[in-house]
């Protein structure tokens, strides 16, 4: 059975604090003496994502 993939659009600024979120949970991990496993795959999975621009279409009345 395929696993299930999910999408996620993000702007530059949001990319980047998600980055160094886990940057600093990576950190304060090492700090404990704990294990980074999971935080490293989500870390690299972030940073090698492909980048994909898309157009958003705004209607009238809405903010």
């Amino acid at each position: 059975m395929r696993e299930k993939t999910y999408h996620l659009y993000l702007q530059d600024e949001e990319r980047r604090q998600i980055i160094e979120a886990l940057i600093e949970m990576r950190n304060k991990l090492l700090a404990q003496g704990r294990y980074t496993d999971a935080v490293d795959d989500v870390l690299c999975k972030m940073t090698a994502a492909k980048r994909k621009k898309i157009k958003i279409i705004r209607e009238h009345g809405m903010t």
